[in-house]
């Protein structure tokens, strides 16, 4: 793989947790990282009733 293609990938999972960022209200994101890559994303959100 090329070091132009890798970034591409990597582009694409930053758009994605960022848009997952912006549509909690509240929450958490939690990245699972191996060998320096991102393998998996995790989105715990809160729904608060008042």
């Amino acid at each position: 793989m090329a070091i132009n293609e890798k970034q591409i990938i990597e582009d694409k999972k930053l758009k994605e947790i960022l848009k997952m960022i912006e549509k909690i209200k509240y929450g958490s994101v939690t990245l699972i990282i191996q060998d320096g890559v991102i393998i998996q994303v995790d989105k715990n959100e809160k729904i608060r009733m008042k």
